[in-house]
């Protein structure tokens, strides 16, 4: 692994998203590790990312061992495995940070903003897995399809969490996969992201537009 890089696991990283990131993480020069409930699959979505030569291969495993082998631990599931699937790592994410992308979309009306009790998705986790575990929000109004391509993506990656340099710690890796990051507070904030995302898909309904994304202005670019 190239000095300074990180071992990152993507939990959920066969899916659109989690795959997409994993691909530009992978190709900035971190060791990916491909996080399944089936490890053959989480090896085949491993073996399928087109990775530059002279950084490390990804490679897969099953969700409790990709947790266990990272320092940071991405989490990019469906609301509806949401809980499952952090009960799954929480054992092996003590002390570390995580990056939960969810977003508590509840079919049919995905369009309309539905929260959890606990206010947000960010919180349920953090309220899942402890104290002992660091979660940044982030990641939940880019289009994860345009993850897949080699292009610009024209949207800002809005970053929540309790600790500043933790949120600087994935602002960093936003910008590792083309994206620019912006500190947007403390992890309570999140709501507003994850709400978002139900208000871009009605954008993306109303207007037929391919995923609308948000820019925050009079920020200069970095």
């Amino acid at each position: 692994m190239q000095a300074g890089k990180t071992t990152i696991a993507i939990i959920g990283g066969t899916g659109a998203l989690g795959a997409g990131l994993a691909r530009h993480l992978a190709r900035a020069g971190h060791a990916i590790v491909i996080g399944s409930r089936s490890a053959e699959k989480a090896d085949a979505a491993a073996r399928a990312l087109a990775v530059s030569g002279g950084t490390v291969k990804p490679r897969g495993a099953g969700n409790a061992d990709a947790a266990k082998a990272a320092e940071i631990v991405f989490v990019t599931v469906p609301w509806a495995n949401h809980a499952a699937i952090l009960d799954e790592i929480a054992p092996h994410v003590a002390g570390k940070l995580v990056v939960d992308t969810t977003v508590p979309l509840v079919p049919p009306r995905v369009a309309r903003v539905q929260m959890p009790p606990e206010g947000s998705a960010a919180l349920t986790a953090q309220k899942r897995l402890g104290t002992g575990v660091r979660v940044v929000s982030a990641f939940h109004n880019v289009a994860a399809h345009k993850l897949q391509k080699d292009e610009a993506i024209d949207c800002d990656v809005l970053i929540f969490g309790d600790d500043p340099k933790d949120r600087e710690a994935v602002l960093e890796l936003a910008k590792a996969a083309g994206l620019r990051g912006i500190h947007a507070g403390p992890l309570a904030n999140s709501v507003a992201g994850e709400a978002l995302t139900s208000v871009l898909i009605g954008i993306n309904r109303t207007y037929k537009v391919d995923g609308a994304g948000i820019r925050i202005t009079a920020i200069a670019t970095t």
